[in-house]
Parts: C-alpha cells; structure tokens; sequence
C-alpha cells in the first residue's frame, strides 16, 4: 500500500512541479539572491512555525498534503558504533515527529537511508579483514539496537544504498540527459556546479565551503563525484560509465525521490551535513526534477559538545562516547530529558553535570508523580488544597506548552511549564500529622498526574519504566514493597502508640513505650537499607509511601524516629 500510494504522490508531484518549473539554467545577470529564494509552498497550514535552515528563520510549516508530513532523514555511514552524537540528533528528531503526531495529528511518513558502501567503510572492512557487506550489516544492525534503546521510533521505511544502485546509475542519467553532469575519460561522474549558475549555495554560511578532491579533468572545483570509477579490491557495479560507486550525496537524492517523488516537505539532519551534503542534495535533486524548490523545508539539529571543547563530538576525532557505554551509566528517559532542555537546534555540552541536571529534574517529576498518587489513596494527608488556584495552573500549563511547541518545537520553554506545575503542586502537598474533617481535592491531582503523564509520553519520556526495571517482574516487584511497606506502617503505628497515662518524665504528656523503642529503631533500619536498593520510603505520620529509585544513588536519610 505505501508503495502504490508513493507511485500516486511521485506522479502528482510530477505534474506539480513541472507546472511549476522554473528554468534551472540562469544567464550570467541572474542575482544569485534571487535564484536561491525560498518560495512558501502552496497547501494545508498546519498553525506551526519552525526554523527554515533555507531561509534562516522561521516561517509558518505548511504541508502538500493536509494532515500528513513527508520527512527524510540522512541515516547513518554504518562503519563503526553509534555515539552520543548521533543519538542527540536522532533522539531530537525523534521528539519533533513525535510532537507533529501526538499534538497535533500529523502523520509522518519519515524514511531514512543507511550508508552501507562508502570510502570509511571500505578502509575499515580491510583493517578488520572483513568483507564491507559483513562490516556494514553488524554495525546497522547496532544502530537499529541503539535507536531502539533509546526509545527512537523507527522510520515507516530504511533503505540500504547498496539495493538502489540501479535506481541511483539512472538518476545520474537523467541528470546527465537534463545537462547537469558530465562523465570524465576515467569514468567517473560529477555534478557540473556552473551548470546551475546562482541557484547553487543556499547554504553557504553555515561552514566553510571547499571543494571536494577528484579528478584533475573537473570542470570546476566545486563539481561533486556523482559516480566514482571502481579501484581495485573495491565493491563495485555496472554502469553506462564503467565499474564503480555512488558517490556519497547521490544516494540520497536518488532514494527521497524514490520514496516521496519530487516534492517533499521536510528533510533533517545534524548541522554538519548542511553543506555540502545537503546542498549538493538540493542541486542535484532540482536538476533532475526540473523544479525549482525540491524540499520545502531543512531542519537540523545542533552539535553535541564534550563541555569544555569546541570541538563536536565524532568519530574522527575520537572523542565520542558509545551509546551502549552512555546507558550503562544514565536512562533513555534521562538522555530524552537532557534534550529537552535545550532546543533542537542549539549546540549543547555533555557532561556529568548537564546529566544530573537531566537526572534531578525527572526525579523531582516522579517524586511529584508519587506523592500525588499517595495524596489520592488517602496515605498522604494534608492541609486543605486550593483546588480552583490548580485547576487554573493546569489549564495555563496546557496552553503554554502548547504554545511553545507550535513556535519551532520549544521544548525548553514546554519543559519549564511542566516544572512550573509540578513545582505548584507540591506547594499544595503540605503533610500533616492529622487532619480531620479537611476536605480533600484528589481530582485535581488526578487530572495533573494524567496531564504529565501524557506529555511526558508525547516526548517519550515513560516514567513508569526506569532504568532499575525488570521487564514484566516491575509489577510483581512493585507488589512486594506495597506489602512490606504495609506491613512496616503498622509496625510503626503500634511503636508509636502512647501511654494512656502521664509519666515521671513528661507529667504533661502521654509517652511512648519504652520497650517498644527497638521496633522503630528496626523501621528506621529497613527504611535506610532499603534506599539503596532502590526503595524510597517515606514516612508520613503513621503512614507511609514509597517509590523506586535507582539503586545506584544515594538518598538522604530522613530523620529518625527514636523513642521519646
């Protein structure tokens, strides 16, 4: 079905563009300014903005079709382990998508391309002495790991480049047949940049532009290999041109086409990839399609820094830090809000302290979380709740996250509004010894728990599993510390009950019994050994309430109760 439906949408695209079209040659007195001009694409608003990478601000994100996004994505060169670096811009994107879905009932249709033939692939199948199809296949299937340990909704399609050859040798064809590329005597193919005049260069400015190296019979410096002639002991395949290799932009060219035909909405990436490779993508792509905006809209996404160097984080410089090593340490839940609360395009520095900073504020939300459930059961008892003050929170808290993710996917801003509610609530969360007669608002905390719930799921945050979870034995784990919980309240309410006679010791108040010191001594006990271990416990007056933890981290003592 998704292929029927793409084949209708690359025909209509087709149609569209080509009524459409603008002449990709431009005479030499065409203004570079105005070949490169965004045009807003004609279709449905859907009420957001985002920063538009082709214009440098934001503008309001309309769609082809009402209701549904075509998205693609740069996947990864599958040579080696996926780091941090990868999974900040995977993880961020991921959000986004998740916000156009969940918010605001976006389809996406998101497909991605993963690198399996490549020069860093190649030199690094012969130092393992592996074939490059043996190297590549384990590291995707790594990658795909990753994402999904890192909660990453997978894209509705992968497609390898070395399955599409044959559709990336006839998309170089067409460009060539369009006048936009030229074969070299040695059989290799470049894009011929003076061919599109000053359409080329929509994203100069965001790094350094140079020219890649090739043949000395490149017609310019700038000009990009779109097929590269086979070296010895290299993959290779057949072409109009001789043996060889797509060159590294081509293939994602060649498979968006494939996927969403000749208009698409959205195409993402890390900032590095702005140009050339996404530039190249865009001359290219335009070239062959004979239309004059190919994506309507580039969205990229910040570095992520080692705090403390300027530098990003990458393989190459070998300074990155593996996923799989990363969750050894924090959760994915705790990476997720670690990127939350930065924008998604903004660099952002990864340290031990940005991490606690991510850690402390998804305990303050669960703490919040767990003494609002308590508050409900009647376990938690408190002074008299304004109950109209929080129902109007929660209702400003509604609206100004939304607000802030319809503004170029805010999620700082959001983020704050969340804390802002929690912050609110556990004002109202006073605990008292007794009360009595109080009229209580378990309603309100009702709604604000199912409120936090769903949009910390929006963004992919699932407080119900932690990194300390045991799969399926969570459940059962969770019952056990409820009855020993239990069984703990009781012991303490029978230590902490009174003489019903003055003492010696205190003439003016009832004391309590001195052989019953040890019991509360023994709940103090279990209390702090239990912490560790990831059992929270917490003792408000004669009853108590509990949460899990991470068992790693330490928790401070609460205060004992030793007998008067």
């Amino acid at each position: 079905m998704l292929r029927l439906w793409v084949r209708s949408e690359f025909q209509r695209a087709k149609v569209l563009c080509a009524s459409r079209a603008v002449s990709v040659r431009c005479s030499g007195d065409c203004s570079n300014a105005s070949a490169r001009a965004w045009v807003r694409p004609s279709g449905a608003s859907t009420g957001l903005q985002a920063f538009n990478s082709l214009t440098k601000q934001k503008e309001p994100l309309i769609l082809a079709r009402e209701g549904v996004a075509t998205w693609y994505s740069c996947g990864p060169t599958v040579y080696d382990h996926a780091h941090l670096g990868h999974a900040c811009s995977y993880v961020r994107f991921d959000i986004l998508q998740r916000i156009l879905t969940r918010l605001f009932g976006i389809t996406v249709i998101h497909a991605m391309v993963i690198t399996d033939v490549d020069d860093k692939i190649i030199k690094r199948s012969r130092e393992e002495n592996v074939s490059p199809n043996v190297l590549a296949s384990i590291y995707e299937d790594e990658f795909k790991r990753d994402m999904l340990s890192l909660k990453v909704i997978p894209p509705a399609v992968y497609l390898r480049v070395t399955e599409n050859v044959h559709h990336i040798v006839a998309f170089i064809d067409g460009i060539i047949r369009n006048g936009h590329a030229y074969a070299t005597k040695e059989g290799d193919v470049y894009f011929d940049i003076q061919s599109i005049g000053g359409r080329y260069g929509k994203f100069i400015g965001a790094v350094d532009p140079q020219g890649e190296p090739g043949s000395t019979t490149k017609r310019d410096s700038r000009d990009f290999a779109l097929w590269k002639r086979s070296k010895p002991q290299e993959p290779f395949w057949e072409s109009p041109w001789g043996r060889g290799r797509p060159g590294w932009h081509i293939e994602c060219s060649t498979i968006a086409s494939s996927v969403f035909g000749s208009q698409l909405d959205i195409h993402s990436g890390g900032i590095d990839l702005a140009f050339p490779h996404h530039e190249n993508e865009i001359a290219q792509s335009e070239a062959y399609h004979q239309c004059g905006q190919w994506a309507n809209y580039f969205l990229h996404s910040g570095h992520l820094h080692l705090k403390g160097s300027e530098e990003k984080m990458s393989k190459s410089l070998k300074n990155y830090v593996s996923i799989k090593d990363f969750l050894q340490s924090y959760s994915a839940n705790e990476f997720r809000i670690f990127c939350l609360l930065s924008k998604y395009r903004s660099a952002i520095d990864y340290s031990h302290s940005s991490m606690v900073e991510a850690r402390i504020a998804l305990e303050t939300i669960s703490t919040f979380m767990q003494d609002a459930k308590a508050y409900m059961k009647g376990q938690l008892k408190c002074t008299p709740v304004q109950e109209v003050a929080l129902w109007d929170r929660l209702a400003d808290t509604k609206s100004s996250v939304l607000k802030a993710l319809a503004d170029d996917f805010d999620t700082p801003r959001a983020v704050s509004a969340v804390m802002n509610l929690v912050h609110d609530g556990n004002c109202q969360l006073q605990p008292v010894s007794t009360c009595e007669g109080v009229a209580r608002s378990p309603a309100v905390f009702g709604a604000m728990i199912s409120y936090i719930t769903e949009i910390l799921d929006v963004f992919g945050v699932d407080l119900l599993h932690t990194k300390g979870d045991v799969g399926t034995s969570s459940g059962r784990l969770e019952g056990v510390v409820e009855q020993l919980t239990h069984f703990r309240s009781e012991v303490r309410a029978f230590a902490l009950a009174r003489q019903d006679a003055p003492t010696s010791r205190r003439p003016h108040k009832a004391a309590l019994y001195p052989e019953r010191g040890p019991l509360l001594r023994s709940c103090d006990t279990l209390r702090k050994d239990l912490a560790p271990l990831g059992v929270l416990i917490k003792d408000r007056g004669l009853t108590s309430t509990w949460e899990l933890t991470k068992g790693s981290e330490s928790v401070q003592d609460e205060e004992q109760e030793t007998p008067s």
